[in-house]
């Protein structure tokens, strides 16, 4: 009887333990169920807080490394401002960027933000219904009116605006090495015909006269198009451009060949320089070492030596204009260039244009006009100023310019920029005679027109 009340006691125990072990452990199932629950929700919480941000995707080609880490700066305040606004900034090699931003814009899936050097590029996306139109924008509160009229001019077309004037006043110097020049007892031509002194004077010397990288073409195009203002002066490349009563195959233009061709032939430039690249540093290069003692490109130059070598800014580096070309029709103070240098303009698929707008104005409010100006660069706003001596003299000669020429390559169609950059380096090259690449260019231009009519 103990025996089987004993037997009982004992199962009746294993009984209680098991189900005891059971609850327990559907209680910690349901307590770890909870836990689990409760850390995915947070998680998922977190996750939805980070991919409700607005993202906004921003392209540029500002690879200095100054200028960069000033966008990377107005970047981050105005994300420390916005935090529900992501910029993701995506910099590009000039070149590479162009033809990257022609394939997004064809498959319809551009970035929010993207540069252009406005002109015919810029107005082709524009009439393909790609760009956002910022007049309401830039009208509001007159925000216009902070900028130079003639940038805001360049972004202007049918009427609207569409784009914003951000980067940098840029136009065409010659750079010089005030070494070299003062060692060979040289000083900056006035005339074309100096000019031509000055080359001859230096290769006698074993001095490369003109630094020039030229595989991209769009170097090489500036003593072009320079020379076409001083022979023709601006109306007679408006004139061919509009189809307006001019032409191509003007006197200018093929008189303008003829004198490329001569400086060739005198030796102005670095050997195999149609193959040399601007934009990895070849034409610089030549500079800093005192092979090359000149160099014709835009005043971006200018925060770009800084970046690079400052020792060579503060002690070699100056410029003088372009010179004027002797019974020419130019005046000798026009200048070619652009008011801007990088206007921003917004998709018409971007999903947050206000946000993509007022990120745009952090790139140029006044806290980013003096981070530029100390890197060398002249923003395109109204009242600018600045104690740097060479920028001011780069700022005197864009005001007091009659004419400031948009780069060709910029303020024609795509189609006609690239064969303009193609007739100019088979100048260089000789492959074309002048009378042959002003017939090639005008050709061109008919059978645009034609096909486009």
């Amino acid at each position: 009887m103990h025996r089987s009340l004993f037997r009982y006691v004992i199962l009746m125990s294993c009984i209680l333990i098991i189900l005891s072990s059971l609850l327990i452990g559907c209680s910690r199932t349901q307590v770890e169920e909870k836990r689990d629950k409760a850390g995915n929700t947070e998680a998922l919480s977190r996750e939805k807080s980070i991919t409700n941000k607005k993202k906004i995707v921003f392209w540029h080609i500002q690879l200095s490394d100054s200028v960069s880490d000033v966008i990377k700066r107005r970047a981050e305040h105005f994300m420390a401002d916005y935090p529900d606004v992501e910029v993701e900034i995506v910099p590009y090699l000039n070149e590479p960027y162009k033809i990257k931003l022609v394939v997004a814009m064809g498959t319809r899936n551009p970035p929010d933000i993207f540069s252009t050097w406005s002109g015919g590029p810029l107005y082709e996306y524009i009439k393909a219904g790609q760009v956002a139109d910022l007049t309401p924008m830039m009208e509001k509160d007159n925000y216009k009116d902070y900028f130079l009229d003639a940038a805001i001019d360049m972004v202007t077309f049918d009427g609207k605006i569409w784009g914003v004037p951000v980067e940098n006043s840029a136009i065409a110097v010659i750079f010089y090495n005030k070494k070299i020049f003062q060692e060979n007892d040289i000083s900056p031509p006035k005339t074309y015909n100096e000019l031509l002194e000055t080359v001859k004077k230096l290769r006698s010397k074993g001095i490369i006269p003109f630094a020039l990288a030229n595989r991209t073409k769009w170097p090489g195009s500036m003593y072009y198009m320079y020379l076409v203002d001083r022979i023709g002066g601006p109306d007679v490349f408006k004139k061919a451009a509009a189809r307006s009563g001019g032409t191509f195959e003007d006197e200018a233009f093929i008189k303008a060949g003829q004198k490329i061709q001569e400086l060739v032939k005198l030796g102005a430039f670095p050997d195999g320089f149609n193959g040399l690249d601007y934009d990895t540093g070849q034409s610089r290069s030549l500079m800093y070492s005192g092979k090359a003692a000149m160099e014709l490109i835009g005043t971006w130059n200018i925060a770009t030596i800084k970046d690079e070598n400052k020792e060579f800014y503060e002690n070699n580096l100056d410029f003088f204009p372009f010179p004027e070309v002797e019974g020419g029709k130019g005046e000798p103070n026009n200048a070619i260039g652009t008011l801007g240098d990088g206007f921003y303009s917004i998709s018409r698929t971007c999903k947050y244009p206000e946000e993509a707008f007022r990120f745009i104005q952090y790139l140029i409010d006044e806290e980013a006009v003096k981070e530029r100006t100390v890197r060398g660069r002249i923003s395109p706003v109204k009242n600018f100023k600045t104690d740097d001596p060479v920028l001011q003299r780069v700022l005197k000669l864009i005001s007091t310019a009659p004419s400031i020429q948009l780069w060709y390559d910029q303020y024609l169609p795509p189609e006609l920029g690239e064969k303009h950059k193609d007739t100019c380096q088979a100048l260089f090259d000789g492959s074309m005679t002048p009378e042959q690449a002003a017939k090639v260019m005008e050709d061109a231009a008919k059978n645009f027109y034609k096909t486009k009519n």
